[in-house]
Parts: structure tokens; C-alpha cells; sequence
């Protein structure tokens, strides 16, 4: 096991630069079987992946499971608990469960404390049966630490929160207090709600790096930038990660009919990448964050993708989990673990491409993600640069020849034989 800690404005771990490639599976502890969870460990752990972002309770909208395992005793399999109990068999096999994963070398990212269980949130609002009243909540954050400190976790405070009142501000400062002394060896961060970039300043401070959450709403999907941008311009630069963009396959919030499909997904990667949100990025599959069995119960709520996952059985292979690997080899490769993101560099089509150049001035590369193929211009004499065009989908690669229009001040890049989107890698 080994700690992840933060070199600037990115992470590392064994004191290697570390580009957060996190699988969503926030159901891990209430869901698969131990069967399936071996299986899970080994397919993500062989694909790349090195983090599992995990809710230490269970999740509000989980699917059924085949079995009833839970962390505190309930009446109605799972509804609602007593807080006051912990059922220690739910606990001892987390335990295990993340002994497996970090012999995979997966370092566990546990969401302390989900918007459900905290006062006067949006999801408090619509289900209000397991808000923790606020003298059960040492006890709990303590039962979490002392179960999960052992295996190097990075606690993520909230989860899918907003900050609108008070109450939840003030639950997560004191769960904030509890976690620095009880983990104070550990990296923490909060996970926001979708589409959010609300963070108090009291909580900002605290948190040793920024997640944001561009979501599934497909109005809003240029979010996964723009959000970006918001959590750069903070006034204290922390590294960022988009920690829940799009889910491969899950259905379009708000009741509209579609999916996201890999595509999709890629785009809302590498609009993050360029973004600034550089210090690393987590998949979703849906269908594997809720554990979708059709043997089992149907899920308690639909949160925001209203169409129905496909089984977990078939969601852990959908061909996106492998554009987030490569982008993770593409960043270790080309060291672009700090992007600042640089439009100032295109000529032409400043709002359809994204362009970043990395923080080390002294070795500076940029990286210019083109959604569509197309021909376009860079301001200036790049001819002595070397040039790498990466097709994201084929993930061939080759290096390209410019031109420099001296009248213009412009070098110009031809398009491309590609079918879909690209990098170009420039150093």
C-alpha cells in the first residue's frame, strides 16, 4: 500500500507522478458478490485503473443485490437504517473487499458522507427517511476511519452534494474536523453535485485537491471545460479532476431520451484534460456504479438517468473504460500531468477546438484536442516543433508535417485521415 500526496498541482504516489484514473463503482461494499468482485478487480486493475471511488454507506440510488449486506441494521432491506448500530459483518468485509483492491493496486476513494444522508440537501429533500441526526455522525466517521485508514484511502468528504443552505455546509465542516483528526496522514476532497462549481471557501481551503462533476445532462455537457476553467481560476490552485462526467451508456437527466455513448464519454474526458482538470479523471459505466443485476430488486430510485442500465455483467466491457486508459498512458507518455489551457494558440476555430500547454515553461508542450476532423491554424512559426496527431479512436499514431504562412503569421495543419476526434501532441 502507498499513500497518494500532491507535488504541486498534481498527485503522486511513491513518489512518482500519478494521473488519478478512478472506475466508478460506488456500490462496491453493498452489491457484488465476492465472485464478482475478484473478477471486477482483476479486469479495471488490468486495464489501468488505480482508484476505486466507493461510498462507505450504501448508496441511494444502488440497484438490488442478490444478498443483504448493510452497515447498520435494517427492517426494510435497505430503506431506511438504525444509526444508532453498526452490523459489524458489513464492515469486516469492506475490509476485505479493499484488502483485495489494494493488493491490485487500486488506492480506495471513500465518500464519507453521500448528500442523502445530510440535512437539507437536494437529495435530503426528496428522501428524507436517512438524514443522520447530528450526534451519530462522530460515531460514524469514526467507524469509517478506523475500518478504512489502514488501506491508504483518499477520503472524499461529500458526495454529489450542493452547498445552497447552511446545514449541509456546516455538517460538512464538522465531518471535515473529525476526518483531519482521525486520517490526518490522508488527502481529502469533496465530491459536488453535477453541473455545480459551488464550493465554500472554508472547504475549498481544507481540501488538498479540486473535484467537480460535468454529469449527464446533454444540455450541459461542455461543462466538463468550463468548469474547469472555474476551479483554475480559484484562488487557491489546487489539482483538479472531473470526478463523475458523463457515464458511458446511462440515460440523459431530465427525462430525455438518449444515451451517452463513447463518443460521448471521450469528449467529455479530454474537454477536462484541457480544461486544466489534469491531475487525472474517473469513468462511470452504468451499470457497474450501481451494480445492475436482473436477478435482484428493482433500483431504489432512478436518479438522473431514467433509462435502464444494462447488467453489470455486460457494462464492465463497453469499449469507453479503454479511452480513459489511453488517455491516461497519453498523459504519462508526453508528461502532461499540469495543463493550463491556451485557446491564445489557435488561429482558427478558437471555439470548436481546445487547446493546453503544459506548466513547465522550460519544457513546454501543448496538447490540442480537435472534437471533428478539420484543418486548422496555429498563430505564429510551429514548423520546428515536433508534431503528433493521435487518433482517439483507432489510438494510431504519427507525426504530421506544417506549413508557415509568413503573411499571415500562421502554421497551418492539414486535416487528417481520421473518422472521429484526435490530439495533437506538440514538444
Amino acid at each position: 500500500m502507498s499513500k497518494v500526496t500532491i507535488i504541486d498541482n498534481h498527485l503522486q504516489r511513491d513518489n512518482k507522478p500519478f494521473f488519478w484514473l478512478a472506475d466508478t463503482i460506488w456500490t462496491a461494499f453493498t452489491n457484488p458478490t465476492d465472485e464478482e468482485w475478484l473478477e471486477y478487480l482483476n479486469l479495471r486493475a488490468s486495464q489501468g485503473f488505480n482508484v476505486l471511488q466507493i461510498n462507505a454507506l450504501p448508496q441511494w440510488d444502488r440497484s438490488g443485490a442478490v444478498h443483504s449486506r448493510y452497515p447498520f441494521p435494517t427492517h426494510d432491506d435497505g430503506k431506511t437504517f438504525d444509526f444508532t448500530t453498526f452490523d459489524e459483518s458489513y464492515w469486516k468485509h469492506a475490509a476485505w473487499q479493499l484488502s483485495k483492491a489494494v493488493k491490485h493496486g487500486f488506492t480506495p476513494a471513500i465518500v464519507v458522507q453521500w448528500s442523502n444522508y445530510v440535512p437539507n440537501t437536494w437529495a435530503s429533500n426528496l428522501i428524507a427517511e436517512n438524514v443522520i441526526s447530528d450526534e451519530l455522525v462522530e460515531p460514524i466517521v469514526r467507524k469509517i476511519c478506523s475500518t478504512f485508514n489502514q488501506f491508504d484511502p483518499v477520503y472524499i468528504i461529500s458526495g454529489d452534494t450542493d452547498f445552497d443552505s447552511q446545514e449541509p455546509i456546516d455538517r460538512y465542516i464538522t465531518i471535515t474536523k473529525q476526518v483531519k483528526a482521525l486520517a490526518p496522514e490522508s488527502l481529502i476532497c469533496y465530491h459536488i453535485k453535477g453541473r455545480y462549481d459551488v464550493l465554500p471557501d472554508n472547504l475549498a481551503h481544507e481540501a488538498n485537491f479540486y473535484l467537480y462533476q460535468s454529469g449527464h445532462n446533454i444540455s450541459a455537457q461542455d461543462g466538463a471545460h468550463t468548469l474547469a476553467l472555474s476551479f483554475t481560476n480559484r484562488p487557491e490552485a489546487k489539482p483538479i479532476i472531473n470526478s463523475e462526467p458523463c457515464y458511458e451508456q446511462i440515460g440523459y437527466s431530465h427525462m430525455i431520451y438518449g444515451r451517452f455513448r463513447q463518443p460521448d464519454c471521450r469528449r467529455a474526458l479530454w474537454l477536462s484534460l484541457t480544461g486544466g482538470a489534469s491531475a487525472g479523471i474517473t469513468y462511470g459505466a452504468h451499470g457497474v456504479w450501481n451494480w445492475q443485476n436482473p436477478k435482484a430488486p428493482q433500483p431504489m430510485a432512478l436518479g438522473e438517468g431514467f433509462l435502464a442500465a444494462m447488467p453489470h455483467t455486460e457494462a464492465i466491457h463497453f469499449p469507453g473504460a479503454l479511452d480513459f486508459c489511453f488517455a491516461k498512458e497519453i498523459v504519462s507518455k508526453y508528461d502532461l500531468f499540469e495543463l493550463v489551457n491556451d485557446q491564445s494558440i489557435l488561429s482558427s476555430h478558437q471555439e470548436d477546438l481546445f487547446a493546453a500547454h503544459t506548466s513547465n515553461v522550460k519544457k513546454q508542450k501543448w496538447v490540442i484536442y480537435v472534437p471533428t476532423n478539420v484543418s486548422f491554424a496555429l498563430k505564429g512559426d510551429w514548423t520546428e516543433k515536433d508534431i503528433t496527431c493521435v487518433d482517439l479512436s483507432s489510438k494510431k499514431s504519427w507525426k504530421i508535417d506544417t506549413k508557415f504562412n509568413s503573411e499571415k503569421n500562421e502554421t497551418s495543419i492539414e486535416q487528417q485521415v481520421l473518422l472521429e476526434d484526435a490530439v495533437f501532441l506538440i514538444q
